[in-house]
């Protein structure tokens, strides 16, 4: 894991890669509890069944949880000390160029895109590129937006 003490360290590291968090299994349990949460039930994602005879061969994960994963992504591969608060304030741009399916492995990589000073303090840029183990293609990539403020 990589610390930063400060905006002004993390402003150094515009366009550093910092590496990948660990890989992160995702189970058919974890998909019906986000479906539970966000009463997004459509049958891809929560009937293995049915699934079966679909377009991936089984349940995926919806897009919104592969997005969920990233804060606890990003959080393994940077600590960020030094300063009063660093919130998750949305992202600008998100893509999800592949499915997820049930039992897959996936991990973020992380890049500091930009330092956006203001007021407060900053707000931070970062492309999270959500690998699929064993695809070609990433599962999502999100520029993420965190108020850091300085403290």
């Amino acid at each position: 894991m990589r610390s930063f003490n400060g905006i002004d360290e993390i402003e150094a590291a515009v366009g550093e890669d910092l590496g990948a968090s660990e890989w992160h299994t995702i189970t058919q349990e974890q998909i019906d509890a986000f479906a539970d949460a966000t009463g997004d039930h459509q049958w891809i994602h929560v009937d293995p069944e049915r699934a079966k005879d679909g377009p991936f061969g089984g349940t995926i994960a919806h897009g919104y949880l592969t997005l969920s994963l990233v804060p606890s992504m990003v959080w393994q591969v940077y600590e960020l000390t030094g300063v009063s608060a660093a919130l998750n304030y949305g992202s600008n741009k998100v893509r999800f160029p592949t499915p997820v399916p049930v039992g897959s492995r996936v991990r973020g990589h992380v890049t500091i895109s930009g330092v956006e000073r203001n007021a407060r303090g900053a707000n931070l840029l970062t492309t999270v590129t959500v690998e699929l183990e064993g695809a070609a293609k990433p599962a999502c990539v999100a520029e993420t937006v965190t108020v850091v403020i300085a403290g």
